[in-house]
């Protein structure tokens, strides 16, 4: 396995069009000694050059995932002069196009001509809005045997209104969605078989362990809250009872300066907190119109071996992704007990230390991104290659490692009092 300091040193250039980004810093002479040592079998457009938006980088994480179990050209997709006028140009009347051409037109970006064949390709998008962006690509279906695409937030009552652009997802072998709530519904709208293919993280980045840190940030919350909860725990900061960490503006929308740097800052926080903040997706948004999904701010906080407490989703996905004990610790929305389950928490220190290394291990058991490849594989007929088992063996290593720690092994895992 490429260790992940190193591992985007293996990534080769496809054609001269292909961007570098700039969290990569490899010379051409790197890329041709790649480009000798192997083949590259899989082919990965990455908005990474294009934007870096902080709700995209959990994606870029997925696909650095990839890079280092397997052999992939990952296809850093660049903007040209005017594309943003371009793109806004494109998008405005894409909901309305009768004629369904405009899904079809590239946005603005970099050509690239691909320079080889590859077994599969795999194009990841945040919403419908990413799909246009593969048409930078010129004929990628042509060099690839097999397609899929990856989209990871579709409503399905949204469905109705992409009626103009939907077709194009006919030219992928295979479509996954991350919701569950959202596969019948895009299923029926394209007719053919959609898939479910969960959320993860990359747990080794957030997983506190070898060498757990203490916790000292009482609550950590990021991203969308429940406003009654957030008045309540202000207040105790406030008293100076607890440490409340919590966004002070909406970092979703929010360029980060470095998609790794956010993301390790992000999960060193994590790390270092007892409790983290979770609800159902988007749960203060009417485009959920009630669908009920699985954030990932449960995959995050559970890697991270924090104790989640919110509200757990009502959802079979929810069900089937957590159903370990103390998965969630629930509060109510309006944060009438918030204060209470901190002290339960709190008076309760053999129990608060077990959630913690469960959420840990179940994580690393289960919501590694690298799990989320290794099943597509399967279901799209590609053999793993061993840089995926090899991932797995470290996984399965570190897993046992929090399961067998004891309470005084795992005693920084509490705050220190």
């Amino acid at each position: 396995m490429v260790p992940k300091q190193e591992r985007h040193l293996v990534r080769p250039l496809v054609s001269d069009r292909v961007g570098q980004s700039d969290e990569y810093g490899e010379s051409q002479q790197a890329h041709r000694v790649s480009e000798q040592a192997r083949s590259p079998r899989i082919c990965m457009p990455t908005l990474r050059n294009l934007t870096k938006r902080a709700f995209r980088c959990g994606l870029y994480d997925a696909e650095d995932v990839l890079v280092e179990v397997d052999d992939v050209d990952l296809i850093c997709l660049e903007p040209s002069w005017g594309s943003r006028f371009k793109e806004s140009w494109l998008r405005r009347p894409l909901y309305h196009d009768v004629s369904r051409k405009l899904i079809f037109v590239n946005p603005g970006l970099r050509k690239v001509q691909l320079t080889r064949e590859y077994d599969l390709f795999i194009t990841i998008c945040m919403n419908y809005s990413d799909l246009p962006y593969i048409n930078a690509i010129d004929r990628w279906k042509d060099h690839c045997k097999t397609s899929v695409c990856w989209i990871h937030e579709m409503w399905a009552a949204s469905i109705p209104g992409y009626k103009y652009w939907l077709h194009a997802l006919s030219r992928f072998d295979y479509v996954f969605l991350t919701f569950k709530g959202s596969v019948t519904a895009l299923s029926n709208a394209i007719n053919r078989s959609c898939r479910w293919l969960p959320a993860a993280v990359d747990t080794l980045q957030f997983s506190p362990f070898p060498n757990p840190p203490e916790r000292v940030v009482d609550v950590y919350s990021i991203g969308r809250r429940e406003e009654g909860i957030h008045r309540v725990l202000l207040k105790a900061a406030g008293r100076g009872e607890i440490f409340y960490l919590y966004d002070t503006l909406k970092r979703n929308d929010t360029e980060v300066y470095s998609t790794r740097q956010h993301r390790d800052l992000f999960a060193n926080v994590a790390k270092r907190s007892r409790c983290f903040m979770v609800a159902p997706g988007k749960m203060d948004d009417p485009v959920t119109r009630g669908q009920v999904e699985v954030g990932y701010r449960f995959y995050e906080g559970a890697a991270a071996g924090t104790v989640l407490i919110g509200q757990p989703p009502n959802c079979e996905a929810f069900r089937e992704e957590f159903p370990w004990p103390d998965a969630v610790v629930p509060i109510q929305p309006e944060g009438s007990d918030v204060l209470e389950v901190l002290a339960k928490l709190g008076s309760e220190p053999a129990r608060t230390s077990a959630i913690s290394r469960r959420n840990t291990a179940e994580a690393l058991l289960h919501h590694d991104w690298v799990y989320r490849w290794k099943e597509m594989f399967r279901l799209v007929g590609l053999e793993p290659l061993p840089g995926m088992a090899a991932r797995e063996r470290r996984l399965k290593e570190l897993a046992d490692l929090v399961t067998n720690a004891t309470d005084k092994d795992a005693r920084t895992l509490q705050r220190a009092k």
